[in-house]
């Protein structure tokens, strides 16, 4: 499909998709909390933020008549009238998230509270600029057409999580050195943001998947988490960092790189974290046995693979899993590090507990040792993270202590 110059392939059918400006500071300071709590009362709200009563009562009005917030069944108390707690209305937005990932290209759509609506997905050897594009051009309308119709024009952005420097792991996924040479000079933002009549926001994959645990997971009121290292073990591992509850971005947009972290390579020397607990290593076991490995990225719900092979793999990524959170957590004091990963849950579930054991081997005196918890997103943590993007940036504000703990 040739496209018409002065007009994007997309823009077409994604015309009046909505185009406003970023919510006023106290609407989003609401939404935070509803997305925090789930559903409050105007009174609690009143509370939470120092607000006035009357000026949170117009802030409700006002969402609730854009739509974005709905009315819960009314509480009654023993005096007094009863009052209606607010909750987030799924329809009041849609947000899209495009996935690039080593192995395969994923593209969502997600409501206002975080539920997938639709998806696409293709397989590949490894990624191309040009592939890229052709993927998202034809997926994108497949997916608008999926939507319900109310919210094809409540579209309000779309996110990209990308491997940031793709082009330095040609080597370790076995093509030319210059086979990826192309993304040097790519800026996929700006090349989908000429085709697309809303907000585009490119983020690292790995940080992606860790904005969607500070933004989508189940982690709410007093169990949430403000300082916390997270790993997500994808083809390669990656990680983010979030400190009072907001992801650190960094001076070039890669803090929290934790695959990048040397560690222990298991024969007296170092080796970077993603050479060791990534599922290219469990493959590269899995094909060196004569096993066939396509398993792996066909289905993240389970996994029919060698156990042996399986186990070995998973102790070694334990222990530099540990390795990485027994640093971390000595130089920022972190409650815990959140493990995440195109895993199916049980594997996720022994690669906790493995790397809980690693960290008590560790000497850690005159630190506190920080929690090793499972993520709660789970393997669509990198596509819901990139969604999860313009999500933040126009309707929800920085965590503060004193009113979102």
């Amino acid at each position: 499909m040739e496209q018409e110059a002065g007009q994007g392939v997309l823009t077409s059918v994604l015309r009046g998709a909505t185009q406003s400006g970023l919510r006023a500071q106290n609407e989003r300071l609401v939404l935070t909390l509803l997305r925090r709590h789930g559903s409050l009362a105007k009174a609690e709200i009143a509370r939470l933020t120092g607000l006035s009563a009357q000026t949170v009562s117009v802030i409700m009005r006002a969402l609730e008549a854009e739509g974005l917030i709905a009315r819960g069944e009314p509480r009654r108390g023993k005096i007094g009238q009863p009052s209606v707690p607010m909750h987030l209305a799924p329809g009041g937005a849609c947000f899209l998230g495009l996935k690039v990932g080593r192995r395969s290209l994923e593209l969502v759509a997600i409501d206002f509270t975080g539920q997938v609506l639709a998806e696409r997905q293709v397989t590949h050897a490894f990624p191309t600029p040009g592939g890229t594009m052709d993927f998202v051009r034809q997926a994108l309308p497949e997916v608008i057409a999926a939507l319900p119709k109310s919210l094809r024009a409540r579209i309000a952005g779309m996110g990209i999580g990308l491997p940031f420097h793709l082009w330095d792991w040609a080597g370790s996924l076995g093509l030319p050195e210059d086979a990826m040479a192309e993304w040097r000079q790519t800026d996929l933002r700006a090349e989908i943001a000429a085709e697309v009549p809303f907000e585009v926001h490119l983020e690292n994959d790995a940080s992606a998947a860790c904005n969607a645990e500070i933004v989508l997971g189940d982690r709410q009121g007093a169990e949430g988490l403000r300082d916390f290292a997270y790993a997500y073990i994808g083809f390669y591992a990656g990680g983010g960092l979030v400190l009072n509850g907001t992801l650190m971005r960094g001076r070039t947009g890669n803090a929290g790189a934790l695959g990048s972290v040397p560690v222990p390579d298991g024969s007296g020397g170092s080796a970077q974290l993603l050479q060791v607990a990534s599922l290219s290593t469990l493959e590269a076991a899995l094909m060196g046995k004569g096993h066939d490995a396509t398993g792996l990225w066909e289905s993240a719900s389970d996994w029919d693979i060698d156990a042996d092979i399986l186990e070995a793999w998973i102790a070694r990524t334990a222990s530099a899993l540990a390795q990485a959170a027994a640093a971390a957590g000595a130089l920022l004091d972190l409650e815990a590090l959140v493990i995440d990963g195109w895993l199916p849950a049980p594997v996720r579930a022994r690669i906790v507990e493995a790397t809980r054991r690693a960290l008590d081997r560790i000497d850690l005196s005159g630190t506190t040792p920080p929690a090793i918890l499972p993520g709660t997103i789970g393997p669509r943590a990198r596509s819901l993270g990139s969604a999860s993007l313009p999500l933040s940036q126009r309707f929800m504000v920085e965590p503060s202590a004193d009113v979102l703990a």
